[in-house]
């Protein structure tokens, strides 16, 4: 279980976040995801704690906190949806051109 908070200054660090959720419980591991080309924080986090008990409290203590000059948004993360890859071939026409009315 992890705990998806978003609208995060671009400034936070791990150790921000580590010492706002220890309040709760045992934080397990921080996920900051950073931009792939610039390398910024991308405004959201993931912290997964040792029980969900815990993670729960969190939730309900720090949805729409301000923290850092900013409101939070903090839920149950969820699974991330699997993307589709793009294979460059649309519906998968190709075999169209193939057919034959004979």
């Amino acid at each position: 279980m992890s705990v998806y908070i978003g609208n995060l200054s671009f400034d936070v660090t791990e150790e921000d976040l580590e010492s706002v959720f220890a309040d709760y419980g045992t934080v397990k591991k921080i996920t900051l995801p950073r931009d792939r080309e610039t390398g910024k924080m991308r405004g959201f986090g993931f912290v997964e704690m040792e029980n969900e008990a815990d993670e729960e409290k969190a939730i309900a203590d720090l949805d729409r906190a301000e923290w850092m000059g900013r409101t939070l948004k903090v839920n149950k993360a969820r699974p991330r949806e699997k993307r589709s890859s793009f294979s460059g071939g649309g519906n998968n026409r190709k075999n169209d051109y193939f057919k034959s009315d004979f």
